[in-house]
């Protein structure tokens, strides 16, 4: 996020800073999201709201809980194995283990291509306009195009933070400036929720099957 100092302690950013070393700083431990008439946000350090400028939230971003309603287990599962081909080709050409992009797109979406969250972030892995403009994204309701771009910059984030992706995740729910500001996860209560909901699914992705469905599978197999 390119980070523009203007009049005081507010911080004028736009989202393509993410991508982008930080060049500011802000003392307080919360941000806070406020849209300004041109729709562009701005995000502070102070609560108060100036005028002409609409609440969004308190950083990390929101994401799309809402889209997922009351799908059942099945329902759920069912719409993301009709990414898994998207997944596992632009997860394989970014380096980036397909298992996590699907934690992720879990987390941010519920598999719901058309998601868009209070901030404007949209898609499957929720890319922000300006991110997604910055990332070649020209359709983020496109789940190719979506798909590649978020994988694209989890792997930004990953070369970025090659140690741990805990903190690759905190970047992609938080930005990268709150990383580096904090030394770690940000103190946000969305984004330290964001990171053990999307390593826990990224763990269970992770272990074998039970041995009876083993047993099963194998014994299917046999003539």
């Amino acid at each position: 996020m390119p980070k523009a100092r203007i009049p005081g302690i507010l911080l004028l950013i736009a989202m393509v800073a993410m991508l982008l070393p930080v060049s500011a700083r802000v003392a307080a431990a919360e941000i806070y999201v406020f849209k300004q008439s041109d729709g562009t946000r701005l995000y502070t350090d102070q609560k108060k709201r100036a005028k002409g400028l609409t609440y969004i939230s308190t950083f990390g971003r929101p994401t799309a809980y809402s889209s997922c309603g009351r799908l059942t287990r099945a329902a759920l599962k069912q719409r993301g194995d009709s990414y898994d081909a998207l997944i596992a080709k632009h997860a394989a050409a970014q380096d980036v283990p397909p298992e996590l992009v699907r934690a992720v797109m879990h987390v941010e979406s519920c598999f719901d291509r058309r998601a868009v969250s209070q901030v404007g972030a949209r898609g499957l892995m929720q890319l922000m306009p300006d991110t997604a403009s910055q990332l070649g994204v020209k359709d983020s309701f496109d789940a190719g195009q979506n798909i590649a771009g978020g994988v694209r910059y989890l792997r930004m984030m990953r070369n970025r933070y090659p140690s741990d992706w805990r903190l690759v995740l905190a970047a992609y729910n938080a930005g990268p400036g709150a990383v580096d500001k904090h030394n770690g996860i940000p103190p946000y209560p969305e984004t330290q929720g964001y990171v053990k909901k999307v390593m826990a699914l990224y763990a269970k992705s992770l272990k074998p099957p039970p041995a009876k469905a083993v047993e099963s599978v194998a014994s299917a197999d046999l003539p």
